[in-house]
């Protein structure tokens, strides 16, 4: 773990690397609702977010873990069920002989809105996992993707994830239920991830820098 000093020489150089270029020279910028500050984008609701029953998150961030460490866990959809907020079942089944991905069925729920459906989870070793449905109940499509590219050079164990979440609702109703709790499932979700990379190989070799985050 670094400490002290090491530590604030390293959050500067990942600012530096992964912010600087991002950046106008202002450091905050109002565009329509959405304020950013830092690279990171603040969102405030408005009426037409009542009126769209589509839904989609975006984060990316640099982790202290390595590909392998996260790919191994979001790839694992037949374990999310223990570790995944929300998450009742994940059963995986219908999978390609090379390796290509597989199909699964999971329940997920929070209160008022549950959902069954069954996912076609697309992989790319230690690069990529992406989850697609297009026939639920709720839903006319929900997609997760996860990305993984390397990280600081000096620190090889670590990455960037790439995190993004959309979905369309088939009920409006439904669709300004979710809007009031959307953001925190999606941190939990993510959190949840993070914390069984960390059960699972330890301590991260560095402290999570989220480098850009957009919600609409």
């Amino acid at each position: 773990m670094l400490k002290g000093s090491t530590l604030k020489a390293l959050d500067v150089r990942i600012i530096q690397r992964y912010m600087q270029s991002s950046l106008s020279c202002c450091s905050c910028q109002q565009i329509g609702p959405r304020r950013y500050i830092n690279g990171i984008q603040r969102y405030y609701i408005t009426f037409n977010d009542f009126r769209n029953k589509n839904r989609m998150y975006t984060k990316k961030e640099l982790v202290g873990y390595s590909m392998e460490d996260m790919y191994s866990v979001v790839s694992d959809v037949s374990n999310y069920y223990k570790f995944v907020p929300y998450v009742k079942k994940s059963q995986v089944h219908t999978v390609d002989p090379g390796g290509g991905g597989f199909k699964a069925d999971l329940i997920v729920g929070f209160p008022p809105l549950n959902e069954i459906y069954t996912s076609q989870v697309t992989l790319q070793p230690n690069s990529r996992v992406k989850s697609e449905c297009h026939d639920g109940r709720l839903f006319n499509y929900l997609l997760n993707e996860w990305r993984f590219s390397p990280g600081l050079k000096d620190i090889p164990n670590s990455c960037v994830v790439d995190f993004r979440v959309a979905f369309e609702f088939k009920s409006l109703l439904h669709s300004n239920i979710a809007n009031i709790f959307f953001d925190l499932i999606c941190d939990q979700m993510e959190n949840a991830f993070i914390l069984e990379v960390s059960r699972r190989s330890g301590p991260p070799s560095i402290r999570s820098h989220v480098l850009k985050s957009r919600r609409s």
